[in-house]
């Protein structure tokens, strides 16, 4: 019986997600009791798991989708095109609506926001680390997206634009993962109160 409620548990990925969140914010309660403070540790976990749910699907794309497609058959692409992309792009896009919020969030609680946006010198790499993230979350949402849905036909388009949209996603989604090079040196060594 315990074997069947923790598969039934384990396949939920909802359930497991939920369960996770739950024991993350228990133990940074328990970590750091000062209840004024609490808001700021959540909001700083969050950041870095949507950050990490982001950053890894931009390297999936990159390192293995991408580069991969041209060598799987015709007959197997729609398995990509029409189930795995489209469900990757959804959590590939709200990773980064949802990174940027958390982080701006960060910024402001801890009090730094506006210092950092305007690359004042105590914070000018942790700046610089914002603003490369607005202008990848940019790319997504306004350059590889409306691209994505083209190239993968989720909106009607002519193989000539299907095909100029899928380079122009996958320009910029190279061009992201440049970008996240120096952001993510900026983000993790930002040295401040």
């Amino acid at each position: 019986m315990q074997g069947k409620s923790m598969d039934k548990f384990f396949a939920n990925l909802h359930l497991v997600l939920a369960v996770g969140l739950a024991a993350a914010i228990a133990l940074i309660a328990y970590a750091h009791p000062d209840p004024s403070m609490l808001a700021n540790y959540v909001l700083r976990w969050l950041h870095v798991f949507f950050g990490i749910l982001w950053i890894g699907l931009l390297y999936y794309f990159n390192f293995v989708q991408i580069p991969t497609m041209p060598s799987v058959p015709a007959e197997l692409k729609p398995g990509v095109s029409k189930y795995i992309a489209p469900k990757a792009l959804f959590f590939f896009r709200y990773g980064a609506l949802l990174t940027v919020v958390t982080g701006l969030s960060v910024a402001h609680v801890t009090g730094y926001l506006v210092a950092a946006l305007t690359l004042a010198p105590d914070y000018r790499l942790i700046g610089i680390g914002m603003w490369l993230a607005l202008i990848m979350a940019f790319n997504v949402w306004f350059l590889i997206w409306p691209a994505q849905k083209k190239a993968l036909g989720i909106v009607e388009a002519d193989a000539d634009t299907k095909a100029a949209a899928a380079k122009t996603a996958m320009i910029f989604s190279r061009t992201n993962t440049l970008l996240s090079i120096p952001m993510l040196y900026s983000m993790t060594n930002a040295n401040f109160g």
